[in-house]
């Protein structure tokens, strides 16, 4: 993009800033250049909606091997009239540029880094080349009081972004799991007058004093302006040589230079990343949220209340309430009991929700605890009957297990509700058979959480192979977007006491429109309803759009999307497609940020698993090679009104 088309992006211009009543917007609106003789825009604004778009296909292969956008905004004024404004995408960096670094040198962009932030290389087909990241996940734009970097001519805006990992190394070896996460703060400067924003500063997050990060996914800002960050998948400290052919090994190794030095309870946790006014960072591990699978948590409006995804197979719906307003350093955790009043094993299903209270804790006793125990003395775990009465079977990450709690161990309780939670919450009778539920996010009007739930399979659907957790629907591998109901009043089942929270999910179910739809390969190669969501994945709602976004991460459609959806009209419609093999991530949407708004987006792994549709890859992977690093690179930027773009 040049550098006179960027300089006229204005990203939707305060469009949405209705609330303000009687607010003058022809300032904001006429930052972007308007078409020839259009009219100022000085009327407020009532409403706006997304206008969908096409998905790309082989009529134009280079469309289906980029961020492809040809969806638009309409704005509707208080006079009746409308105006509808095209949009367009605007990356910061694709991973491996080399960017500035704030010190007047430069640096690379999704670089990995090992315990003492010595960048890794890669040796695995010749000659060392930096290990960095194609795989750039969830992010956060952040306003911080008294900001002042160099460089920055405008307002400074930071944004924190994450890295999962490294999808493959030079050789071509999946690395998934096998590398440790980094974390970046970028320091962006934002035009007063359009809204663009453009990189002056890259700075890496020292994340040694938190044991490093693993699997670093889905994120969101906090009430209180911190990025509130994700370890997924955590690993087995049981069975860790076996547990994918020794990943957590190779982690250690990657990280500390050492297979066995990293503690597997170290990790599964949900780190904080604290902006700092000079553009640099640094980062908090909560380890009282429970250890599971954390995709994407939420906080509610209360500043104590988490709602918290689990992506996993046998997975649960987790909470946690903080003691202390923008504080997570101690609170309670609790797991849903849910119970199904729709019809087994069809549709998607709908349920009601109480809550079983896990235990209280400080980060601080359970990280003390995850330094000096053991596994076994938590708990014994068995991956085959032992024959002995004294365990209990559950079902662990889709499969059997037998448990024991360590009795000779007084804190072996407390240890376990938080260091194997998910064995735990199934042994106190949560329903731990939610399968990849994945982003989360509040609406506040309403007092509705949405959670993703990637694939309804596995544990959702065969109560016999994966455990009778109530829960019994019909298979949709291309998945849904639950919506809970929340309330205050509530209660405990197993404790009978009170939960200190007005915003505690009571039911469930999938809104109109907002569940996939699987269907027989198409001619492109689409397994998910093109025109419909596909395994759902990053979620964000926007109060004053009153839109729900919802990005994917399906296999089974060949482009993924971004989508629109307005919760009171129900429209779905898709305004932003993927390279093709890539996820759709980073997912932030902010209603106002110095009188703009932004929606933030990402993409990872670009061209994954496109090999195997040999129509599409002849055509397209050419152009995801040379627009994305030969697939090493994958793009961070943001969604905005095309130059030009007024009607």
């Amino acid at each position: 993009m040049s550098a006179t088309r960027r300089s006229v992006i204005a990203f939707l211009a305060g469009v949405p800033m209705l609330p303000l009543a009687g607010c003058n917007t022809s300032a904001r609106l006429n930052a972007v250049p308007v078409a020839t003789g259009a009219a100022p825009l000085a009327k407020a604004i009532k409403q706006v909606r997304f206008l969908g778009m096409q998905a790309p296909s082989l009529a134009n292969p280079e469309q289906m091997a980029t961020v492809y956008v040809d969806s638009k905004m309409q704005a509707e004024f208080t006079d009746g009239s409308t105006q509808v404004f095209d949009l367009a995408y605007t990356p910061f960096f694709v991973t491996g540029d080399m960017v500035p670094d704030g010190l007047g040198g430069l640096t690379r962009a999704g670089q990995l880094y090992d315990i003492n932030n010595r960048p890794l290389y890669d040796a695995s087909a010749g000659e060392p080349m930096p290990f960095y990241s194609n795989c750039p996940d969830g992010s956060s734009l952040i306003a911080v009081k008294g900001a002042r970097v160099p460089g920055v001519k405008g307002n400074t805006v930071f944004a924190v972004v994450q890295f999962e990992y490294a999808s493959m190394n030079r050789a071509g070896k999946d690395t998934w799991g096998r590398l440790p996460s980094p974390i970046a703060v970028l320091t962006l400067d934002q035009n007063p007058n359009t809204g663009e924003l453009s990189l002056v500063k890259y700075h890496n997050v020292d994340t040694s004093a938190v044991h490093g990060l693993w699997i670093t996914c889905g994120a969101s800002l906090s009430p209180w302006g911190t990025h509130l960050s994700s370890e997924e998948y955590e690993p087995d400290a049981h069975n860790l040589a076996k547990q994918d052919g020794g990943k957590f090994l190779d982690f250690s190794q990657a990280l500390y230079g050492d297979q066995n030095k990293a503690n597997p309870y170290h990790y599964g946790h949900m780190p904080e990343v604290f902006v700092n006014p000079d553009g640099t960072g640094f980062v908090k591990k909560h380890y009282n949220l429970g250890r599971i699978s954390h995709e994407l948590i939420q906080m509610m409006p209360d500043e104590r209340t988490a709602i918290m995804g689990d992506d996993a197979t046998n997975g649960g719906l987790f909470m946690f309430v903080a003691d202390k307003p923008r504080d997570l350093s101690a609170g309670n955790l609790y797991v849903a009991k849910v119970t199904q009043t729709s019809a087994k094993g069809v549709g998607t299903g709908e349920f009601t929700t109480r809550w079983i209270h896990l235990g209280h804790a400080t980060s601080s006793e359970i990280e003390a605890m995850a330094n000096s125990f053991k596994p076994e003395d938590i708990m014994s775990v068995k991956y085959t009957d032992p024959k002995d009465a004294s365990y209990t079977k559950i079902y662990y990450g889709g499969k059997p297990n037998w448990i024991k709690l360590n009795t000779s161990n007084r804190h072996a309780e407390k240890a376990a509700a938080f260091l194997e939670t998910h064995r735990y919450a199934a042994l106190k009778g949560a329903s731990m058979a939610f399968t990849k539920m994945e982003g989360t996010t509040v609406n506040v009007k309403d007092k509705i959480v949405y959670s993703a739930m990637a694939r309804i399979e596995k544990s959702m659907v065969d109560p016999t192979k994966y455990g009778d957790y109530d829960v019994h629907v019909a298979e949709n591998k291309s998945g849904a977007v639950y919506a809970h109901q929340l309330r205050s009043g509530q209660v405990t089942l197993n404790t009978k006491q009170p939960i200190h929270s007005d915003w505690v999910p009571v039911s469930m179910a999938v809104p109109p429109n907002l569940a996939g739809q699987d269907i027989e390969a198409d001619a492109l190669g689409n397994q998910s309803h093109p025109d419909k969501v596909s395994c759902p994945d990053n979620l964000k709602f926007s109060e004053k759009m009153r839109t729900l976004f919802i990005g994917e991460d399906s296999g089974t459609h060949v482009n993924n999307f971004l989508w629109a959806y307005n919760v009171d009209t129900h429209e779905l419609v898709r305004i932003l497609s993927t390279p093709a093999g890539a996820e759709s991530t980073g997912l932030h949407a902010v209603d106002e940020m110095n009188g703009y708004t932004y929606i933030m987006s990402n993409f990872q792994h670009s061209g994954e698993g496109i090999e195997k549709n040999t129509k599409v890859a002849a055509q397209v992977m050419p152009f995801i090679k040379r627009n994305y690093k030969d697939t090493y690179g994958a793009a961070v930027g943001y969604l905005g009104f095309k130059l030009g773009g007024n009607r």
